[in-house]
């Protein structure tokens, strides 16, 4: 799977397909329950590898990886619970109490770090050309929007999705190591290059084990949004510097 991953949806290489199928017949020598269950996620990762998957922020392109993102989250879910009837991809938005300090400390805490770090990523690596800024309010909206829906996407699928179905049939630890592979591979073909994937998947590691002590997924989006929001503005800088002068690095 993690194979997949990297060749299909990170490199997207044929060879991808290759990795994909064998891993698809590899099930056929499992269990019942663990083919069933892990064939939810190849099923999502076959939708991402015939997806488009980039930055561009057109309507019309907004429309057709948005509509195949959300069959990736949307069809494992309703397969689960209305066919399977296990319940077993759930989407907690809350664990029914309210945050500790720390996890509020813990929200601006990311923040503070990616004030410090995206922008001076985004320059060093010169990643920020993988995303095109241009002025006008519709574009600006766009890109607003198309970012925080892809940062609530990350969190529905790889760490609702990916890791609650993992999380069966592995050790915590290995099931967060996978999901964290699937996530890098994909924010890699977003745009994150240079050493980005190696910031991400310990970003993605944290979220997956920040998700296991609070059970709240309304909280992993909301660590997400808050870095996508500096991310956005990093953005806006890094192809008009004079516009949102607010970055030091």
């Amino acid at each position: 799977m993690c194979i997949t991953g990297v060749l299909l949806i990170a490199l997207q290489l044929p060879m991808g397909w290759v990795a994909f199928g064998i891993g698809v017949a590899l099930l056929v020598l499992s269990s019942d329950t663990f083919r069933r269950d892990i064939a939810l996620i190849y099923l999502s990762l076959a939708l991402l590898g015939i997806t488009r998957i980039d930055t561009t922020v057109t309507y019309a392109h907004m429309g057709s990886m948005g509509l195949t993102l959300l069959l990736a989250v949307a069809l494992p879910y309703f397969v689960s619970r209305y066919i399977y009837k296990d319940y077993l991809v759930r989407f907690r938005w809350h664990h029914g109490r309210s945050w500790y300090k720390k996890e509020v400390f813990y929200v601006f805490f990311t923040v503070v770090v990616s004030y410090f770090l995206l922008p001076f990523y985004l320059r060093d690596t010169g990643a920020y050309l993988n995303w095109s800024v241009e002025p006008g309010f519709s574009f600006l909206s766009r890109l607003f929007v198309g970012t925080n829906a892809l940062g609530i996407w990350d969190e529905l699928f790889f760490i609702s999705t990916v890791l609650g179905i993992l999380r069966r049939f592995l050790p915590f630890g290995q099931a967060n190591f996978v999901q964290s592979v699937l996530f890098t591979s994909f924010l890699f073909e977003l745009g994150f290059t240079g050493w980005g994937p190696i910031a991400i998947f310990l970003f993605a590691l944290l979220q997956g084990y920040v998700f296991r002590k609070t059970e709240s997924l309304l909280y992993v989006v909301t660590i997400h949004l808050s870095l996508d929001f500096v991310l956005y503005l990093a953005l806006i800088q890094a192809h008009y510097p004079s516009w949102i002068p607010i970055f030091i690095t």
